[in-house]
């Protein structure tokens, strides 16, 4: 086994986010390798070449479903059958998209000819708007369906969602936990050593200091700094739960550096449960997932 690439590294070089890449993997088409060295995902060479094989097919704008046709079948068929059908569904798109460009031009026409200081323009304006629309109604494409159904088709063809939508996190947390620039740094490198947190972005807003947003087990947390910053404001720092004991053992032990304040419980349903206040003022409440 050649040098395993850790997940950071992964999203830095071919610019996909970590939800992507455990989307992925949930739908079996890469996998991902953990050691007893390292906690976090790692990938070997040939995952790599197969992300990069995934991202190309993405971009063509394959579906996932087609994309694990590929994979499970030996050979170029399949793949030729879906660029075939997909070079058809653009033929479709293009013959459309003319028409309805044509549909476009002719009521410019009239916008162009349309006085708005006069009611009576307008008026006219709506009727050929209302006319435009009989039309679409009542033309049919190769007696199959109407012209408006089939804008509605290519619309939602071109406007289409990926397979993976960036969607809200379930809930979004934010803590003012740094004076200065330096100091929030410091404070994701810790978080990024108890959690594997990885830095989704890092800016300055308004031309005032750094904020960096990072993610933790899929949810976005902002980092954001308050020059009058201490430790004795509080913040809720979420229920968290871990599927890997050796994952969560760890960032108990990490999180518990000049804590505030540490208390483990047990409980049958949660055997490794953790109370943590961090060194900068926030409450974890960390356990694992069902004593599994």
């Amino acid at each position: 086994m050649g040098e395993l690439i850790k997940i950071k590294d992964m999203i830095t070089k071919y610019d996909v986010s970590a939800r992507a890449l455990r989307y992925y993997e949930d739908m079996g088409l890469i996998s991902s390798i953990r050691n007893d060295d390292y906690p976090y995902r790692l990938y070997d060479e040939s995952t790599a070449r197969r992300l990069e094989q995934i991202l190309i097919l993405r971009k063509l704008n394959i579906s996932i479903k087609d994309i694990k046709r590929v994979f499970s079948v030996p050979g170029s068929e399949i793949v030729l059958d879906i660029l075939d059908r997909k070079v058809a569904d653009i033929d479709d798109e293009v013959a459309l998209l003319h028409e309805l460009k044509q549909v476009i031009l002719d009521f410019i026409r009239h916008i162009k000819d349309v006085d708005f200081a006069n009611d009576g323009d307008v008026k006219l304006l709506y009727e050929k708007a209302k006319d435009i629309e009989t039309q679409l109604v009542n033309v049919d494409y190769n007696g199959n369906s109407s012209a408006v159904n089939r804008f509605l088709e290519v619309t939602e063809k071109l406007g289409k969602k990926p397979d993976i939508v960036k969607k809200r996190p379930a809930f979004s947390l934010g803590f003012d936990v740094a004076r200065n620039d330096k100091e929030i740094l410091q404070v994701f490198a810790f978080y990024e050593e108890a959690f594997g947190a990885i830095k989704l972005s890092q800016f300055v807003p308004y031309d005032t200091h750094i904020h960096i947003i990072m993610e933790i087990h899929g949810i976005e947390v902002l980092l954001n700094q308050d020059p009058d910053f201490d430790n004795s404001k509080r913040h809720n720092g979420g229920l968290w739960d871990f599927d890997n004991d050796e994952d969560l053992k760890k960032t108990i032990d990490v999180l518990s550096q000049d804590a505030i304040e540490v208390y483990m419980h047990s409980w049958e349903h949660w055997p490794i449960c953790a109370f943590i206040t961090d060194k900068y003022g926030v409450r974890w409440a960390l356990h694992n997932n069902d004593g599994k």
